[in-house]
């Protein structure tokens, strides 16, 4: 029986475009063993547990007439080598050149013929290490159970855990008729989904004919433009370096950070470690947009999507881990990824005071009791973030996005080494898509001590994505220096940067119902 697409996956098929491609990426760094780590190794290795993910070997099938959504089915034509690709930097490579080559990478749109993910093994980094880049559609990772590629090739030990070959026999692809007759019937049997497809399909439509109609009718709009430019002057909103109009080629930024930092600052002003996070990212806008001379007042925000992992009302309580994949990654209640948008403080010039204004901007969301405590979620077997970053692309997309400026994701990981093929993972950086007019996103997960963020921005419009990631560093170092230097002066050097004053103590803010930790 072929699983057919749920309405949000067709919607993110039908809004891809080459400038807003709908995939989530991954860029993790391994250190090779004494034995080596090749291509012909992470082959072999995909080959023997590929059928813990079957849907990494099916593609998208319309059904004509689109009278129904479309389905997966099996790839008869599957070739793993197509799908996990070798290259190599030159020797010895930089992360410079290795961020350079994951952002055109990024930059492409996946082949709609095959099934929809691909892997690049990179060599020939500085230090003998490697590099494994991912990007699968977010068609292809959603609530219902479905993994990331990732949590399917990583183990906790060095020696790979034994697993079996699965003799692998296609289903033969159904034919048109069939297709036609299983709409026709689904559609008897549940007539909303056909309201549904018809809406997605008039919805694509109209964006088709809007599309056309600005091509045709250019100059009746460049004369109209004309004769009503005092309006659109006065209606006009102040322009931001966070809405742009999107090329079709990225710009990737890293920041390696340390857990620890965060855990001092939430110990000493309370809070979760997601709070102090979130302090940092707000830092870190505002240091970038003063770089870019844009205005700040203290009341200044940017409005972020921030996914978070909640229990419906019905689930299991926290802690109670599901067996129900066999990768033993995926948490069935903690799968419930929820947009939640939060006003970032960029304005307000004294770090303390923007921790303290997220704490309580957060504080509503953990009272309710569904908020899944990071500790929880960094306590599932496997690799799980990747797949709950994939969730948590998605219910950004459920949002208009004239609600929010930017999507930041934080999904704790595992605080123990992972491997693969016995080759050590030493960092892991999770890439969010961008979404249409908006310039850039921010994703960031914590693993084995390290919390290491990844900025994936417009090439043209964000020249400069790797000071917005120099700022986030800064932003925490700011934060860990108060802790530090309880009663540090406001001046300091008359010809350096103005600081804020810093205040004795924690904030008063109320105390926070849990304190998840990583």
């Amino acid at each position: 029986m072929n699983e057919r697409l749920s309405s949000a996956d067709v919607i993110f098929m039908h809004r891809e475009t080459r400038n807003a491609p709908q995939h989530v990426g991954g860029l993790a760094v391994f250190e090779p063993p004494v034995s080596g780590f090749d291509y012909d190794r992470l082959v072999k290795l995909l080959e023997e547990r590929i059928s813990l993910a079957p849907r990494y070997r099916q593609k998208v099938r319309e059904v004509p007439g689109h009278l129904a959504n479309p389905i997966w089915v099996d790839d008869p034509t599957f070739d793993i080598t197509y799908h996990v690709r070798r290259s190599a930097l030159p020797r010895p490579g930089t992360d410079a050149q290795l961020l350079e080559f994951c952002a055109r990478i990024q930059s492409r749109l996946l082949d709609r013929a095959r099934p929809l993910w691909e892997m690049y093994l990179v060599e020939g980094l500085a230090g003998r290490r490697v590099a494994i880049i991912t990007k699968t559609h977010q068609a292809m990772v959603d609530e219902s159970g479905a993994i990331d590629i990732f949590e399917v090739i990583l183990d906790a030990a060095p020696q790979p855990r034994r697993t079996v070959q699965a003799l692998w026999m296609p289903e033969p692809e159904p034919s048109s008729v069939r297709l036609l007759r299983e709409a026709v019937k689904s559609a008897a049997v549940r007539p909303r989904t056909v309201v549904d497809t018809a809406r997605v399909g008039l919805e694509d439509a109209r964006i088709a004919v809007q599309r056309a109609s600005m091509r045709a009718g250019g100059l009746r709009h460049a004369v109209r433009g004309v004769a009503s430019v005092s309006r659109s002057v006065v209606r006009k909103q102040p322009p931001s370096p966070l809405q742009v109009e999107l090329s079709e080629q990225r710009r990737t930024a890293i920041a390696r950070t340390r857990l620890e930092d965060y855990r001092k600052v939430r110990a000493a002003y309370g809070g979760t470690v997601n709070d102090v996070v979130l302090a940092v990212v707000s830092g870190a806008l505002r240091g970038w947009l003063l770089s870019r001379v844009v205005p700040l007042r203290s009341a200044t925000s940017v409005r972020a999507l921030v996914p978070v992992s909640v229990i419906d009302d019905g689930d299991a309580p926290h802690g109670t881990i599901s067996a129900r994949h066999p990768a033993g990654a995926a948490v069935e209640s903690y799968r419930r990824v929820r947009p939640l948008l939060v006003d970032l403080p960029v304005g307000e010039p004294d770090p303390l005071l923007r921790l303290t204004q997220l704490r309580y901007a957060m504080a509503s969301h953990k009272a309710s009791g569904r908020a899944v405590g990071a500790d929880a979620l960094a306590a599932l077997g496997g690799f799980a973030p990747p797949t709950l970053l994939a969730l948590g692309a998605r219910a950004s997309g459920g949002l208009t996005r004239r609600m929010f400026s930017l999507v930041v994701t934080n999904v704790p990981g595992p605080q123990l080494p992972l491997y693969a093929a016995g080759a050590r993972m030493t960092e892991m950086f999770p890439i969010l898509p961008l979404g249409p007019g908006q310039a850039l996103s921010i994703a960031l997960t914590s693993y084995d001590g390290g919390v290491y963020f990844c900025v994936n921005a417009d090439r043209d419009s964000v020249r400069d994505a790797d000071m917005l990631a120099l700022m986030v560093e800064e932003s925490l170092a700011e934060l860990v220096s108060s802790i530090e230097q309880p009663e540090a002066a406001s001046g300091g050097d008359p010809g350096g940067p103005v600081r804020a004053p810093r205040r004795r103590g924690r904030p008063s803010v109320p105390s926070s119902p849990q304190s998840p930790t990583p």
